[in-house]
């Protein structure tokens, strides 16, 4: 099965929401984040994504680090995706939609079953966010 690789955010706020998004022309949300470039390291890559999707402004530096993560890919059937996700924390008047992104919801652990999630999200990046 191919990889994809990506860096996520795991974005929480002061309520303890997270962040998830959906890109258009899909149904499911997932932590913002991206692809890398050529030479990017895998923080690096999550400051350009989220700059870009988001409008956020972040330190590369400033990413806490949450570990490496496989599941089947979301929007790529037959591929898995292998996530370097990183936490950080932002209030809704700091983000807004914007390039390939098509909404944003801040969710809770409640919204989850009401809420189509990509499998790393609902497997992996969520449950980081909300111990038990």
């Amino acid at each position: 099965m191919p990889d994809i690789h990506v860096s996520a955010a795991v974005i929480t706020d002061a309520a303890g929401r997270v962040l998830v998004v959906r890109k258009t022309g899909t149904v499911r949300f997932m932590q913002p984040g991206g692809k890398p470039e050529p030479g990017e390291s895998a923080a690096e890559t999550l400051a350009r994504e989220l700059h870009e999707e988001l409008g956020m402004t972040v330190d590369p530096d400033a990413l806490s680090p949450l570990g490496v993560f496989i599941s089947d890919a979301a929007n790529e059937p037959g591929h898995r995706v292998v996530a370097t996700a990183f936490a950080l924390s932002a209030e809704e008047d700091q983000v807004r939609v914007q390039a390939e992104l098509a909404e944003l919801r801040w969710i809770t652990p409640d919204d989850v079953a009401d809420t189509p999630l990509a499998p790393l999200s609902e497997e992996h990046l969520l449950p980081l966010a909300w111990p038990r």
